[in-house]
């Protein structure tokens, strides 16, 4: 069946489906995303496909339900169309189709990611962002096309994430960042977004937000450049408006719980999320309200299903006794044997994910993550997979990572999102607080191990310092201390002891060979990592 005609049959299902009048066809959504409003109807994304609804809410229709994923559509400015990025044919280009549902037509077709912003105001071309030509692979440049098609001619800005034409089109306010996808918030740094405005015809371009704060998305309305910040005392995302005439700044909406994501302007308002739900924005009044939309679908997604996880493995480690193994895949939990035997599934939770799991050292015990009260909790239960799982923690909110066993397998330690090292008593549920991070991200986090003196009464472990390197650590158990035991004047990570208790090995970015570089004047130190052993005991010689 062509596009076409899953657009059209589609969109005409929906307005048929809108007459039932059985309880419960609606669902009551969430997760509305990427919205626009125009005159009459309020466009958003909602389970990958693009549907639209009256300005006053009410029951959606699904416009579009093709393979791919559609993503920030936009109405031309007499409502009339839709454009769109999607990744039908396997790149995510710029698409058109009429508002009221019917043929789409491809606007772009290049092997870059094309992401569309808005329309110019006379309704003729399009504005996308793209990193077809940018030269550096993170930073993307501002294009317009032609909506009918054709090729794209880039703005003569530097770079580009997100802007607004003027009522004119001759000055557009821009980003050059965006951190709208970033997985932290509160950002203040370098690569905040600000706000400037150019001048297409006199090249003349200004800062106008001149903030810290994360300032991005605007929409220009006459003498009004509204846009999402969070500068305000609680550093939650709001609409601010920027006033041209007066170059004042001031506040809009004062969201204290949530953040105010992906606002879009049209004739008479701004929608945007927040929490989920969809809000309106009169720009006359700039009072909001919630818009209750209700959506009907068969949700197929939600259907029980049999899913091969072969492929998404994860987090593997080996039996104690080397005759099975052990991994997490799909939020689930299973051993499997090294030649011959079955597949073990550990945990049949389709509601909840468990995580990292890892094995006691004597073979009796699997412990892992799981979300299954609300929050990640940690939990054990019997590697045979007998019995009841057993939580042992009431940890509340947060993420926490790796579990590592004693090898008594009376202990566990772990690190979790605030970099706070810790190990937990399994028989007593005590948690004893080891030591603190300074600077690790997710990712690092993540990769974060620790090491177990063979008569668990030590732990081992890399710590960053706030010279930007990091040090080993060991804490003594019995006496609740840490000691560094490297300067940290080179960064050391990675220590491990050996099983007799002689030596701790780590890894030390020490070894200093400068090299030339054959493009510029630079001078680079590679293949620094050596492999060095600490002496633990006075009657140990230095290897």
């Amino acid at each position: 069946m062509s596009l076409k005609r899953v657009l059209t049959l589609s969109f005409l299902a929906g307005i048929s489906l809108s007459s039932i009048s059985q309880v419960g066809a609606g669902i009551d959504a969430r997760m509305l995303r990427y919205p626009d409003v125009s005159r009459e109807q309020i466009s958003f994304v909602y389970a990958g496909d693009i549907w639209v609804v009256s300005r006053e809410g009410g029951r959606a229709h699904r416009l579009s339900s093709p393979l791919g994923e559609e993503t920030f559509s936009r109405f031309s400015p007499d409502g009339s169309r839709l454009a769109f990025s999607a990744n039908y044919d396997g790149n995510t280009d710029v698409y058109v189709v009429p508002a009221a549902g019917g043929d789409v037509s491809r606007v772009t077709h290049h092997p870059g990611r094309d992401r569309l912003i808005d329309w110019t105001p006379d309704g003729s071309q399009l504005l996308f962002s793209s990193r077809r030509s940018s030269g550096i692979a993170a930073v993307t440049q501002l294009y317009r096309v032609s909506a009918q098609g054709g090729l794209p001619s880039r703005l003569p800005v530097a770079y580009g994430e997100f802007g607004s034409f003027s009522p004119q089109g001759n000055q557009i306010a821009y980003t050059t960042k965006w951190r709208a996808f970033r997985n932290w918030k509160r950002y203040r740094g370098g690569m905040a977004p600000e706000i400037w405005l150019f001048d297409l015809e006199s090249l003349d371009a200004r800062n106008i937000s001149n903030s810290p704060a994360n300032d991005e998305e605007p929409m220009w309305h006459g003498s009004t450049i509204y846009f999402l910040s969070d500068r305000g005392p609680r550093q939650r995302s709001n609409l601010w408006a920027y006033s041209l005439r007066n170059r004042r700044i001031r506040q809009v909406t004062r969201f204290t719980e949530v953040d105010v994501e992906f606002p879009a302007i049209g004739p008479m308002d701004i929608v945007f999320q927040a929490g989920g739900r969809l809000f309106l924005m009169d720009l006359e009044s700039e009072e909001h309200q919630e818009v209750e939309v209700q959506v009907v679908t068969d949700r197929t997604t939600l259907r029980p299903r049999t899913v091969k996880v072969g492929r998404r493995i994860q987090n593997g480690q080996i039996s104690p006794t080397g005759k099975r193994a052990l991994f997490e895949a799909r939020g689930e939990i299973f051993t499997v044997p090294a030649k011959h035997g079955f597949v073990r599934q550990l945990t049949r939770s389709p509601g909840s994910a468990e995580r990292t799991p890892a094995w006691s050292p004597d073979g009796k015990q699997i412990a892992f993550w799981s979300d299954a009260s609300g929050e990640y909790e940690l939990v054990i239960r019997r590697s045979d997979g007998k019995g009841e799982e057993q939580k042992l923690t009431s940890l509340g909110p947060g993420f926490r990572y790796q579990p590592y066993w004693s090898p008594d397998s009376r202990k566990i330690a772990f690190i979790d999102h605030t970099q706070s090292i810790q190990i937990l008593d399994v028989e007593s549920g005590e948690i004893s607080q080891v030591d603190r991070g300074l600077w690790r991200l997710h990712e690092d986090l993540e990769n974060f191990r620790v090491s177990w003196s063979s008569d668990s009464q030590w732990l081992a472990y890399s710590r960053g310092l706030e010279t930007q390197n990091s040090a080993i650590f060991l804490y003594d158990l019995e006496a609740s201390e840490s000691h560094q035991v490297t300067s940290g004047y080179y960064s050391d990570t990675s220590p491990v002891f050996d099983p007799e208790g002689k030596y701790l090995y780590y890894f030390s970015n020490r070894n200093l060979d400068p090299v030339d570089s054959d493009l510029d004047a630079t001078w680079v130190d590679p293949n620094s990592t050596n492999i060095l052993a600490l002496v633990l005991r006075k009657d140990v010689p230095s290897p």
